[in-house]
């Protein structure tokens, strides 16, 4: 059993499937909760009412925290869990002293909105964490399929390989491997983009395009990917690998994908807040596109199943009208 000090930040789907991947191999962890209520479900019925509510928890290996300035404080790694609309609010009540000598891992795969920034550059930027100590854990795997112990795959990357394999490690059990990158900004946008791309996919669904149409459109949205990914930090990467091609893939096609969810109730016809109020989730996609959307202004990538789905969302233009017009862009 692992001694690392290590934090989880946020309770929902994937914060609670990476504390049970983690209490594979760690005799404890700290986990911060932004509710007392979910505090003292936990310590008495061991297990989360909110997500996966099936895992069950040892909680003599857990010191649970409301104070998330006591929660950093007590650790060394830390892992960023929550909905990226909520990142810059958690982290809020902290300085950039209590960030000094820390590590941070993004779980997120989001975009923080109003800034427009990646979590690796909101932490860099806001807190002046270098990046040596900032980290992203990414796909292609669902916290559903972990709860089920169906073998999963995830990437770790960050510039500190070290770091990256001691979070590998952490990690790594009979149903999850786990390999390392030094990519942190093309494996953290391809989460982000992913997410946009599946809800195009939902979008075409709920229309009546079937799985030829949705094989394009994973084909071309890879391309996509490659190109915005290649213009914002241009090394060498292979984007067929799992962190980049396998985590659309899964977004896209499954069935626990919530970005596909949010499309497919947009293409049925709800509005953007019907889907919100109707999944009770947040799909990472709904903020994501209007982030990457403005960011591109700089880079003017070629982008237009991303064009479309802003469109949809935020200029509520007709789903049917802009899938058909960019089904004449693929190919």
């Amino acid at each position: 059993m692992a001694h690392l000090k290590l934090a989880i930040i946020g309770n929902g789907s994937w914060g609670t499937a990476l504390a049970k991947l983690f209490l594979n191999n760690s005799d404890h962890i700290h986990w911060f909760m932004r509710k007392q209520e979910d505090v003292d479900f936990m310590k008495a019925y061991s297990n989360n009412p909110r997500y996966i509510s099936s895992v069950e928890f040892d909680t003599s290996k857990i010191t649970f925290y409301t104070d998330i300035k006591a929660c950093i404080k007590d650790s060394e790694f830390i892992v960023l869990a929550v909905p990226s609309a909520f990142i810059a609010d958690t982290l809020a009540p902290l300085s950039k002293e209590d960030f000094k000598g820390k590590t941070f891992f993004s779980a997120i795969k989001g975009i923080v909105p109003q800034h427009n920034l990646i979590v690796g550059e909101y932490l860099n930027q806001i807190y002046e964490v270098p990046f040596t100590n900032i980290g992203v854990i990414t796909g292609p795997c669902h916290a559903e399929e972990v709860a089920l112990e169906k073998l999963s795959y995830l990437t770790i990357a960050s510039q500190n390989i070290q770091s990256a394999q001691k979070i590998r490690d952490l990690l790594v059990c009979r149903y999850l491997k786990a390999t390392t990158s030094d990519d942190i900004y093309g494996t953290e946008y391809s989460a982000v983009l992913k997410n946009v791309i599946a809800v195009a996919g939902g979008i075409c669904h709920a229309l009546g395009y079937g799985d030829n149409y949705l094989a394009v459109l994973v084909s071309n949205a890879i391309q996509e990917i490659k190109r915005f990914v290649d213009a914002v930090h241009p090394i060498d990467r292979d984007i067929k690998a799992s962190a980049y091609l396998g985590d659309l893939m899964v977004t896209a096609y499954s069935q626990f994908s919530r970005n596909r969810m949010f499309g497919t109730m947009l293409g049925k016809g709800y509005s953007v807040k019907q889907a919100q109020l109707e999944m009770n989730m947040i799909a990472e996609g709904y903020y994501a596109v209007k982030c990457v959307y403005e960011i591109n202004k700089q880079y003017n990538v070629d982008m237009p199943i991303t064009n479309a789905v802003y469109r949809i969302i935020y200029q509520k233009q007709d789903p049917k009208k802009e899938i058909e017009n960019l089904s004449n862009l693929l190919s």
